[in-house]
């Protein structure tokens, strides 16, 4: 499945659109990452563990957008955008979303 943040794929005919396709996934953000992450941004660090959370998180949300678009029989998705998020009282969750245009290209 080819992606794209394009909203054309060059040398390419986009021969019908399908449709919106789009994927999320929610993730907490526990007391420990909370406290490790707290202390990386005091000493100026990087917190790993929000960085690894927010990868695992946009990796759910694209999965999800294929596998509706390969429901639908697109072998493409076109115009990919990801939004964060966070949630709850505090931001104690993290929302990522991917958002795109099913295509079928030849």
């Amino acid at each position: 499945m080819l992606i794209t943040t394009t909203s054309n794929i060059e040398g390419k005919k986009i021969t019908q659109y399908i449709g919106l396709v789009n994927g999320e996934a929610i993730i907490g953000a526990n007391l420990v990452k909370d406290f490790f992450a707290g202390i990386g941004d005091i000493v100026g660090g990087r917190s790993t563990a929000y960085e690894q959370g927010l990868r695992e998180a946009k990796g759910i949300a694209i999965k999800e957008m294929i596998e509706q678009a390969q429901r639908l029989g697109a072998n493409a998705i076109i115009a990919v955008d990801l939004d964060f998020q966070t949630i709850g009282g505090g931001g104690s969750m993290l929302m990522v979303s991917a958002n795109g245009t099913a295509i079928v290209y030849e």
